[in-house]
C-alpha cells in the first residue's frame, strides 16, 4: 500500500521508538490518516502507536484535539500555533510519548499568496518540548504533497525518538 520509502521509514520510527521505550500518537489535517497508517501497516506496530486523530475540519480540530476555536480563527487553520496545539493535544489526549501532528494546504485548490498550495506546518509534541517545522514543498499534486508531508512527519518522529535515547 505504502511505497518503499515510506515503509523503510516508518519501521525506523518504531525500531526507534522500541529502543527508546516511547508510544507514540498522530494528529492528521491533510494527511487524513496517512501518517498512522504507514506506521500501522507494519506488523507489530501496536506496541509503539497508542493512536490517531483525523482532524480534517476546524471543528474537528477543537472537539477531537482541543485546539480552541479562537486559535484557529486567530492565524487559520494551517498555521504555526494550529500545529503545536494539535501536538499537544494529541499527546495529552492519547497518552502518547511523542505526538506529530501535521496541518497544510494540499491542493489542487485552497492555496492563497500567503498560504499556498504545498504549505504544511508540522509540531512533535513529547514531555519537555514541541517543535515546529514549516515545510513548503511548492504547487505539486495533491498526491505529492501529501507523500512527502507523511515522508517529513516519519523523519521527525524518528529523530525524536534517536534524540531520546
Amino acid at each position: 500500500m505504502f511505497d518503499a520509502e515510506i515503509t523503510e521509514l516508518a519501521t525506523e520510527v518504531l525500531d526507534a521508538c522500541r529502543k527508546a521505550g516511547l508510544t507514540v500518537a498522530t494528529v492528521e489535517s491533510c494527511t487524513g490518516g496517512l501518517i498512522a497508517g504507514a506506521l500501522t501497516a507494519i506488523p507489530g506496530s501496536s506496541d509503539v502507536v497508542n493512536g490517531g486523530l483525523v482532524t480534517y475540519s476546524n471543528a474537528a480540530k477543537s472537539a477531537l484535539a482541543g485546539v480552541p476555536a479562537e486559535l484557529i480563527e486567530a492565524h487559520g487553520a494551517v498555521s504555526e500555533p494550529v500545529a503545536r496545539a494539535m501536538a499537544e493535544g494529541g499527546w495529552m489526549r492519547l497518552a502518547a510519548n511523542l505526538a506529530i501532528a501535521v496541518t497544510g494546504v494540499a491542493g489542487p485548490g485552497g492555496g492563497s499568496a500567503e498560504k499556498p498550495v504545498g504549505l504544511v506546518h508540522f509540531a512533535c509534541a513529547g514531555g519537555h518540548a514541541t517543535v515546529h517545522r514549516e515545510q513548503r514543498f511548492g504547487p505539486l499534486s495533491r498526491d505529492e504533497v501529501r507523500r512527502l508531508t507523511v515522508v517529513t512527519a516519519l523523519e521527525i518522529l524518528r529523530e525524536a525518538a534517536r534524540d531520546a535515547v
